[in-house]
């Protein structure tokens, strides 16, 4: 049984608290809300902090509201809460909807907006038990000098596993970021980083304070994931697109991929081929081009050529 290490637990009620706390634990404090990321990575030894700040009873921190012609969302609102709130599901039912597929019920009553915005990046040399990674002599992520994945690779390849953070990239978000220096509002695509260890612009010391939504003015959108089973896997490929336009037309289009290096990529462009479509609420709503009798024959005869049997 994997346990949780010793470590000291603080509940701040207020921002300024907060800051205080974790600039006083130094390097080896670490906020929390939900939970769901932190504590597991704790019982693999991932992540080792001594004192743990939460922030989950900071009342300025929840909440959700039609502000200034947009949305102002607050980071330690639940997954579940955010995906059922009425006005996230009226103006910006693609953040609803992404959220909907993160992980289980039971993680999302727990897991919050912040959490799995700033969450921690994934690998399948990294996510294991000290002892396994230990047997491997670590990787570069943590403890090691190796990135297993690309050994002569200088960088890590650990990937982004998050399902709001390309919708909100690709909806032109930003984000209010508060810590010791005071505070900025920083664009959703620089957030991110494309690195597997680096892979916030967030100061360890600064936390995700509000997530202002722009006012959708015409724009629709749709978000894709695919994962290797249709459960509470991370996601392999991640893509949401934004169109621009009066209903579901997009004149323009803004489109955002996440789920094969840590960063999420961001191209809005004009999309003379999206002119007057509607924009597709999933995958099963595009068009699809009928197998020949034909194509399946040939596929046939070169998997029998490869089984050596003619």
């Amino acid at each position: 049984m994997l346990r949780l290490p010793s470590f000291t637990y603080l509940q701040p009620s207020t921002l300024a608290e907060a800051v205080r706390m974790k600039a006083d634990a130094g390097p080896e404090g670490s906020y929390v809300a939900g939970g769901t990321d932190l504590y597991p990575n704790m019982k693999r030894r991932q992540q080792e902090p001594r004192v743990v700040v939460s922030l989950m009873g900071i009342r300025e921190l929840r909440g959700c509201e039609m502000r200034d012609a947009g949305c102002l969302v607050g980071p330690c609102i639940t997954l579940t809460d955010l995906c059922t709130h009425p006005t996230i599901r009226q103006h910006y039912d693609t953040v609803a909807h992404a959220a909907e597929l993160v992980s289980t019920p039971l993680l999302r009553n727990m897991g919050t907006l912040g959490g799995n915005l700033c969450l921690d990046t994934r690998c399948n040399y990294y996510d294991q038990t000290y002892e396994w990674r230990k047997a491997i002599d670590f990787c570069m992520k943590k403890d090691g000098h190796i990135c297993w994945v690309a050994p002569s690779s200088p960088r890590c390849w650990a990937v982004s596993s998050s399902d709001v953070a390309p919708v909100m990239v690709a909806l032109g978000a930003e984000f209010r970021l508060v810590g010791p220096n005071g505070e900025r509002v920083v664009p959703a695509a620089r957030l991110y980083a494309n690195d597997g260890i680096n892979y916030l612009t967030k100061q360890p010391d600064e936390i995700l304070a509000a997530v202002r939504l722009p006012a959708t003015d015409g724009w629709d959108a749709t978000y894709h994931k695919l994962r290797r089973r249709d459960r509470s896997t991370s996601p392999c490929w991640a893509s949401p697109c934004g169109f621009a336009g009066t209903g579901a037309t997009s004149p323009q289009r803004a489109s955002c991929w996440a789920g094969s290096g840590a960063g999420r990529r961001r191209w809005p462009k004009q999309a003379p081929r999206s002119r007057g479509r509607t924009c597709p609420t999933s995958r099963s709503a595009r068009p699809r081009k009928p197998r020949t009798a034909r194509r399946s024959r040939s596929t046939t005869r070169i998997l029998t050529s490869r089984g050596g049997s003619r």
